[in-house]
């Protein structure tokens, strides 16, 4: 632990008692031990969080407005998706995870770096009003991390891999979602339902794929709106999970 890290945890104790941050000194003092086979991964597991995959999307009550509008905003959220993919693909961008960079998987971020994606209000107003209101406003995911839609291209799959920590959970909107999708969390895998949530511990091993389908000659990707290419595109909200 660096001199810096040792002043931080001093001033927290300090502030907020001997144990406030006992959980935290365990975890970093564990290193790679103390945890599930498939969060192996994963750079640090906090102890005393619940050791399961999957969860209940509408299990938490701070969680469950967020889901709620979402599912019942989905099918203008569908609507403007399809619209900004066929007129703004500008917009979007290749995917940068901290462990690969993909062409095949394109995201449309709405929350980034700590602040929301103004410019995105204009491709997408429903999807980011509903953030702004009942996620950001309101400060129920503490703090929100990210938010982005993920969008697949025909073919494309997210190999397995484990996200940085557990204190951060993984929230999906179904927006499109053609036959022969799915994602693995753990070894178990499940299908989007379109407009609806999943909600997922993204510490675990997890990936993605998409049924395959030759590209139109010339490599290109054609879309008209309301009739994509076979892509799944599920809007993607990252945030700091509630203990235990």
């Amino acid at each position: 632990m660096t001199p810096e890290m040792e002043n931080a945890f001093a001033a927290i104790r300090s502030e907020y008692g001997p144990d406030s941050i006992v959980r935290v000194e365990e975890m970093m003092a564990a290193g790679k031990q103390q945890r599930h086979p498939l969060q192996g991964g994963a750079k640090w597991i906090l102890p005393g969080i619940s050791r399961q995959p999957w969860h209940d999307p509408y299990g938490h009550p701070e969680l469950a407005p967020v889901v709620h509008a979402f599912e019942a905003n989905h099918a203008a959220i569908k609507k403007e998706l399809e619209d900004a993919w066929a007129d703004r693909r500008a917009a979007f961008s290749d995917y940068e995870h901290y462990l690969t960079r993909q062409s095949d998987w394109q995201a449309l971020y709405l929350f980034r770096k700590g602040a929301l994606v103004s410019e995105s209000a204009e491709s997408v107003p429903t999807a980011f009003d509903v953030l702004k209101q009942e996620a950001v406003d309101t400060g129920e995911l503490c703090p929100l991390l990210e938010c982005h839609f993920s969008t697949l291209l025909p073919g494309a799959s997210i190999a397995p891999h484990c996200d940085l920590w557990n204190f951060s959970i993984n929230l999906h909107l179904a927006v499109d979602i053609p036959e022969g999708c799915g994602i693995t969390v753990a070894g178990e895998t499940r299908t989007w339902q379109e407009g609806k949530c999943l909600l997922f511990d993204y510490s675990f091993e997890h990936g993605g794929r998409t049924r395959a389908r030759p590209l139109p000659r010339g490599g290109q990707v054609s879309t008209t709106p309301g009739n994509g290419p076979g892509k799944p595109a599920v809007l993607d909200s990252e945030g700091v999970r509630w203990t235990p």
